[in-house]
């Protein structure tokens, strides 16, 4: 009955998604693209704009050249970067301070999903003052066109910058939840790989296997589409074609577009599409454990591939033939296998551990419960898991 009632709340959501106002940013693309954002900016009538990022962006001096073209258009900027991976409520709180003191008429999300999810929280908490964040959580009730947006994504793999959704960290209670708004959409997103060329070899494993989750997660849903299916299959494709590349030769210009590209394009997919177990599991680990989130989905994401059984074994298949390592004459359980193990083998080459370190069996029943509670009824999996599934999961996965 509880299965039953899953699918058709999932079905309703699918059946009113084609009558929903979707949009897509607008896109800056290429090599010094991130030059003509203070024009952008500028012809969007706003003189005072807030900046959301990190300390470790700072300290990289990536913003420098974007500071300095805001001065010469008379842009006044104020910065906010003490966002924490897996942003908190309190964030979002100093944040919106920053925006409010000093009479702000936009945001500047800077960095990966961290700031770009801080970001979007301001700006929800700016249009409806009287709603806390927690009072956001879940679908459609910011409800208000945010101030404007402009994401520029210094990793490949959150897909922030496209996506309706924001992922908030409630510090005192460990929740990780979403606050999901067609709203939330930057209205601007700016895909530069020259800002990424100084991510590290660990990140750039780690946000590249979220935007494979994205990707794979999408597809093998209930809720894909003919438009999603295809975004997900170009950015599996780009993925297998320049994740490792990236991973070795983090100065290779084309391969680190084209996986910005896929980041982008798997945010498209789930972004309509949605996600599923993997991150409803790896939302627990940020939250109890601050597992960053990349990480989390990275190692996560084959024990719930393996653990949907013949479930996923055609939508596997059809990826693995996308990407070059499934044959067509093979079997629909062969390429499915084939395409988690190559999902092992490519975490093992980026040295992305097979478990997760530091979960303790205590956590675990209040984890399962939120994960169930995040992922039903609105992800429209491929199996619904039950308190027993989940439990089986976390201990596959406990180091």
């Amino acid at each position: 009955m509880y299965k039953t009632y899953c699918r058709m709340v999932q079905k309703t959501f699918k059946l009113a998604s084609p009558f929903l106002p979707w949009r897509e940013p607008e896109l800056l693309e290429g090599p010094n693209s991130l030059d003509k954002l203070p024009d952008v900016i500028k012809k969007n009538d706003i003189s005072r704009i807030l900046i959301v990022t990190d300390s470790g962006i700072s300290g990289l001096g990536l913003m420098d050249g974007l500071l300095s073209n805001l001065q010469k258009k008379n842009i006044e900027f104020y910065i906010y970067d003490n966002t924490i991976p897996n942003p908190t409520i309190t964030n979002i709180e100093e944040a919106l301070e920053v925006y409010k003191k000093n009479d702000c008429q936009g945001i500047i999300a800077f960095g990966g999903g961290s700031p770009m999810d801080c970001a979007k929280g301001v700006g929800a908490r700016v249009m409806r003052p009287e709603k806390s964040i927690s009072q956001m959580k879940g679908q459609f009730k910011v409800r208000k066109e945010l101030p404007p947006i402009f994401a520029v994504p210094t990793t490949a793999g959150t897909g922030s910058e496209a996506t309706v959704a924001a992922v908030i960290t409630d510090s005192n209670s460990h929740e990780k939840y979403a606050i999901i708004d067609l709203n939330l959409i930057p209205h601007y997103a700016v895909l530069d790989p020259l800002i990424t060329l100084k991510m590290p070899p660990h990140i750039t494993a780690a946000t590249g296997m979220d935007a494979l989750t994205h990707a794979i997660e999408a597809y093998i849903g209930r809720s894909n589409t003919a438009e999603t299916r295809k975004f997900s299959i170009n950015a599996v494709r780009l993925i297998y074609d320049n994740l490792y590349e990236t991973y070795q030769n983090g100065e290779n210009l084309t391969a680190r577009a084209n996986m910005q590209k896929a980041a982008y394009l798997a945010g498209l997919a789930f972004t309509r599409a949605y996600v599923g177990n993997v991150h409803a599991i790896a939302h627990t680990l940020g939250g109890f454990y601050s597992v960053p989130h990349g990480l989390a989905n990275a190692v996560i994401l084959p024990y719930v591939l393996e653990h949907y059984g013949e479930a996923v074994w055609d939508p596997l298949a059809e990826l693995a033939v996308a990407a070059g390592i499934g044959n067509a004459s093979d079997s629909a359980e062969e390429n499915a296998k084939n395409f988690i193990l190559s999902i092992k083998s490519l975490n093992s080459r980026m040295g992305i551990p097979p478990k997760v370190s530091g979960i303790q069996d205590r956590d675990i029943p209040i984890m399962a419960e939120r994960a169930l509670k995040e992922a039903n009824p609105l992800y429209p999996v491929p199996k619904i898991f039950s308190r027993d599934d989940m439990f089986r999961l976390y201990q596959l996965i406990k180091d």
